[in-house]
């Protein structure tokens, strides 16, 4: 077992708490600097597939996740007039990929994972930038607003617009506009009996899915341009998706305005060259921030946060692991995107058929999309004595 070392974690969010829980585990201090004032996450609910609940499993907190969550997964993609397109079911994502798809409210994740981090730890409002990312030979260095912290690792867990992966790599091109924006509600629905559901329509896809807690999750999105906003956003989804088959309507008719978060999809389309430099690591939307299409991007955040502390110092390694991977999954989502963003209705026409006769024959069509995926696992071992040193993130 090595000594005490140093870690500082730009960004509160589940990358961020997930990886410092990791190396706090680890025996890593760990100091998280967050620039908002509270973990209160922005968004409503996340989706854990069994890849990302196997390595909360790392840091002993899979069980407590899967026990809080709703297991997701019965139900299946319909039409906007309630056609069922494909069927899946719970049971069936347990078998195929060792472990259920749950759903859970964001904050709750959050909170779990703060928890496993000593008393503080995690510095709210406090704005940080990366002065130095350190090299084999000196430590990275970070500013604040009460003076710069030296660090043996730093992580950048600061998003989509991340400071940090711009200080890395300057000349990236960064996110661009994916073409599409989403909605997120969070309400209850009492004595409205559902099923979990997606559905397609042309160039719009909605879904609704029961929480543990009694409330509902739903969501949506449409091709629109970059930066469109509604002055009523529930009569903008009313107008777009208020005739479609229920539960819709009875969602959209049981939220209140302030339930409703609206957000356009920005993703990285030109894969980093690396996702580390010095002695600073990147992860979650900060290294490579896809579509939401596959469900996918909390959950490589969380993949992310438990390789890069199996690694350690040895970032190049972290890279190697991590970079070709989450390359095929958001390119993947962008795909995904594609069909089921489908504007043409000739093209949906086509899609909708397509998907209901090759469901017929395969009725397991809908876990596809997650081979390769679900079914990760951590990386074996976990001794830290193994760790790569600083000079070997080359």
């Amino acid at each position: 077992m090595t000594g005490s070392r140093r870690a500082v974690v730009i960004g509160g969010g589940i990358g961020g708490l997930t990886a410092a829980a990791a190396l706090h585990r680890r025996g890593w201090q760990v100091t998280v600097l967050e620039r908002a004032r509270s973990l209160e996450p922005v968004g409503a609910a996340i989706s854990l597939a069994p890849n990302s609940l196997r390595a909360l499993d790392v840091i002993g907190l899979g069980d407590e996740i899967r026990d809080l969550a709703a297991w997701a997964g019965d139900g299946g993609l319909r039409t906007p007039g309630g056609r069922w397109l494909s069927r899946s079911s719970a049971a069936a994502v347990a078998e195929r990929f060792g472990g259920p798809l749950v759903m859970l409210h964001r904050a709750t994740l959050v909170a779990s994972l703060a928890s496993r981090l000593p008393p503080g730890a995690v510095r709210t409002d406090s704005a940080a930038v990366l002065a130095d990312p350190g090299d084999a030979g000196r430590p990275a260095r970070v500013r604040t607003g009460g003076g710069e912290l030296e660090a043996d690792l730093v992580v950048g867990a600061d998003g989509i617009r991340s400071a940090v992966r711009h200080a890395l790599f300057p000349g990236h091109p960064g996110p661009v506009y994916a073409g599409f924006t989403t909605w997120r509600v969070l309400t209850r629905l009492p004595g409205v009996a559902f099923a979990s559901h997606e559905t397609w329509g042309r160039g719009r896809i909605w879904g609704t899915h029961p929480l543990k807690d009694g409330r509902v999750y739903a969501y949506a999105a449409a091709l629109a341009p970059a930066g469109e906003r509604a002055d009523d956003e529930k009569a903008e989804l009313l107008r777009r998706f208020g005739d479609w088959h229920e539960p819709v309507p009875a969602v959209l008719a049981a939220a209140r305005p302030e339930d409703v978060q609206r957000h356009d999809v920005h993703h990285i389309t030109d894969p980093l060259p690396a996702f580390h430099r010095g002695r600073v690591a990147l992860v979650g939307d900060a290294a490579h921030a896809m579509p939401p299409t596959l469900g996918q991007g909390g959950n490589q955040a969380i993949e992310d946060a438990v390789v890069l502390a199996h690694h350690g110092a040895g970032l190049a390694a972290y890279t190697a692991a991590r970079l070709p991977r989450t390359t095929a999954i958001a390119r993947q989502a962008v795909q995904v995107a594609r069909i089921n963003l489908m504007s043409s209705r000739a093209g949906t026409a086509v899609r909708d058929t397509a998907l209901a006769a090759l469901s017929k024959v395969r009725p397991a069509l809908f876990l596809r999309s997650f081979e390769g995926i679900a079914d990760w696992r951590p990386p074996a071992g976990e001794d830290v004595c193994s760790e790569r040193t600083p000079a070997d993130n080359r």
